[in-house]
């Protein structure tokens, strides 16, 4: 079952866990578009996130942690 953003509570969408959840989803739903668009297919959301978690997430995280302590 998947909730839709409307559904969400407003204090789950303030919440800095939802926030960081909502980023890194947004993160894995881009890489999972341009690698279908590189394979010529939908490569699916289980693929595209175990490829992103490999591939970018550490990398993504440290940039993400560097930035929001400016």
């Amino acid at each position: 079952m998947e909730v839709s953003r409307e559904n969400v509570p407003d204090f789950v969408k303030n919440s800095l866990l939802y926030a960081a959840f909502s980023a890194e989803r947004d993160e894995i739903l881009r890489h999972k578009w341009i690698e279908s668009e590189k394979a010529g297919q939908d490569i699916g959301f289980e693929k595209a996130l175990l490829d992103w978690t490999i591939k970018h997430r550490s990398a993504w995280r440290e940039h993400r942690k560097k930035n929001s302590q400016g």
